[in-house]
């Protein structure tokens, strides 16, 4: 979640777009959080825009859970997790929302809801969506729930502070991710 800030309005932004890429077919790139990796993505199977509504899955559950659905300590206590798919959820959590999850978290591309013949519509239309006013979000007709109070452009003052890196250790970090390539499909085309 780290990845997603609040503009001025309070409105949800997705940064770091670092290793994206159009993807018409498949793609055979390996990058990402371990959490979020689709199982086709594990299996080098090859894969598509399916693994963005995978990540939704994970994300929603992650947002309403506090954590996500496949964690371990190790990487590949992860993909075991992953692979094995055995998704539980807290009492507490809506049954629509863990309708919504559950689609989006099918191992089988060919029911995975985003991925199927109506795309983005078929998650819009869920039940736990349906009611949504997307024409009034896209054009930011509603009062977010918090509404930063920056102090000018660029104010950090809702951002932790840490110490400057050093060149080298930039150029370090850069180069730790060579060979990574770009893999994150558009899954808002359609909305």
């Amino acid at each position: 979640m780290q990845n997603l800030l609040l503009d001025h309005l309070g409105y949800i932004k997705i940064i770091d777009f670092g290793f994206s890429k159009r993807c018409p077919d498949r793609t055979w790139t390996v990058c990402g959080t371990p959490e979020y990796l689709a199982p086709e993505i594990i299996k080098s199977d090859g894969h598509g825009k399916a693994v963005d509504w995978w990540a939704l899955g994970i994300l929603t559950y992650e947002m309403l859970v506090g954590y996500p659905p496949f964690y371990d300590q190790n990487p590949l206590g992860i993909y075991e997790k992953i692979l094995i798919g055995n998704l539980t959820f807290p009492p507490h959590i809506d049954p629509a929302a863990k309708d919504l999850i559950r689609q989006l978290l099918r191992q089988d591309l060919s029911s995975r809801l985003g991925n199927l013949r109506g795309g983005a519509q078929d998650v819009k239309e869920h039940l736990w969506l349906r009611y949504s006013d997307w024409d009034s979000l896209l054009h930011k007709r509603f009062k977010a729930p918090f509404v930063p109070r920056a102090r000018w452009a660029g104010d950090p003052q809702y951002f932790e502070r840490y110490d400057e890196l050093s060149r080298e250790e930039v150029e370090h970090l850069m180069t730790e991710d060579e060979g990574c390539g770009d893999d994150f499909g558009n899954i808002f085309e359609g909305f």
